[in-house]
């Protein structure tokens, strides 16, 4: 096996292909942005649409195995590369998570609690989960929407609801139960081709504006409450017959048990602290598990604390470059806007 074919030309592809050289293996990137983050490090670019027929043949064509960096590739587009090589994850898991009612269900059927949670398909849906809700909970669309978009919060029973669902679009929605948590968590694990699992530590996350703000490890959580997260992502890859990293999200009660929040398919922003505090990175343990490799076991060896550098936030980047036991990585995008992830910090503390 020598050639991988990356769906997707941000960040996330972009250090995916950094980590298959570093392991001698050629990346092949298929999106549409000419000069994307992930191409400027590849072997080479596809640009045409994620869904065309004639560029998935030749993407199919040139690999011997092809992965993605975003959970909104077209579950098509998945299907038709696997029935001629092979495809990790598997299709069925961007099938899960594009939809957050079937994740949602899904979770349930693993054994893994969930906030409470009303498919809205009309206003007079929204309205009746609403009272059944106090009048409180998040109103978000079923597909697509990330970093807080595609969200309306409601926060005290006398929030007017009138207009929201056609607000959000008219199209399917989910209405979320609040979750008393007391703070975030994600854990990032793999799946190799011969079923082994290796967990990373959880990392405790901050938001702002929607977005990740920062990652730290270790969490202030208990033992109970790691292993709980362990074994939640344990039986989420073994129901999808999961093969490479996956991200997965939850909310921590007072009494340290876990709420998910929701899965993702891919290489995970909480998880860039493995670049600085691991020896090998959640990117290197997905290029090891899609091409059957071993696993690394996710060891820390060193705390630390990861930021995000969003917007202008690349502006202090000489401040960023003299900070002690600093890995600095920028992600080759030429403009700042609010709200984009230009690149991300990681100190050891």
């Amino acid at each position: 096996m020598r050639t991988i074919g990356i769906i997707g030309g941000g960040q996330l592809g972009r250090m995916l292909a950094m980590a298959a050289a570093r392991l001698n293996f050629r990346t092949i990137i298929l999106e549409p942005q000419v000069d994307c983050p992930a191409a400027q490090v590849a072997n080479g670019q596809i640009v045409s649409a994620y869904d065309d027929k004639s560029a998935l043949e030749q993407l199919a064509a040139a690999c011997d195995v092809v992965t993605y960096e975003f959970e909104n590739v077209p579950v098509d587009a998945a299907e038709c590369l696997a029935r001629s090589l092979s495809v990790f994850p598997p299709p069925r898991a961007l099938e899960v998570s594009q939809d957050r009612v079937t994740e949602k269900q899904f979770l349930n059927g693993c054994g893994i609690e969930t906030a409470r949670f009303h498919a809205i398909d009309s206003q007079e849906q929204l309205e009746q989960a609403l009272a059944d809700f106090s009048g409180k909970g998040v109103l978000k669309t079923r597909r697509f929407g990330y970093d807080g978009k595609g969200q309306r919060v409601f926060k005290n029973e006398g929030d007017d609801p009138a207009g929201a669902y056609l607000a959000l679009g008219g199209v399917p929605l989910i209405l979320e139960s609040f979750v008393p948590f007391e703070r975030e968590i994600s854990i990032i694990a793999a799946r190799g081709t011969d079923g082994t699992i290796a967990c990373f530590d959880p990392a405790e996350n901050i938001h702002r504006n929607g977005i990740l703000h920062t990652s730290t490890v270790p969490a202030s959580v208990n033992e109970a409450t790691v292993e709980a997260a362990r074994l939640a992502a344990t039986a989420v890859l073994t129901a999808l017959g999961y093969i490479g990293v996956i991200g997965m999200e939850f909310f921590v009660l007072a009494d340290g048990t876990l709420i998910a929040n929701e899965i993702a398919p891919r290489v995970h922003n909480s998880g860039h602290w493995t670049e600085a505090g691991c020896v090998v990175s959640q990117f290197e343990q997905h290029i090891r598990a899609i091409t059957g490799l071993s696993l690394a076991d996710g060891a820390r060896h060193s705390d630390c604390i990861m930021q995000n550098l969003i917007g202008d936030d690349i502006n202090d980047l000489p401040a960023w470059l003299a900070k002690p036991n600093a890995l600095v990585h920028l992600y080759g995008k030429t403009e700042a806007r609010p709200g984009r992830k230009m690149g991300h910090v990681t100190w050891l503390v």
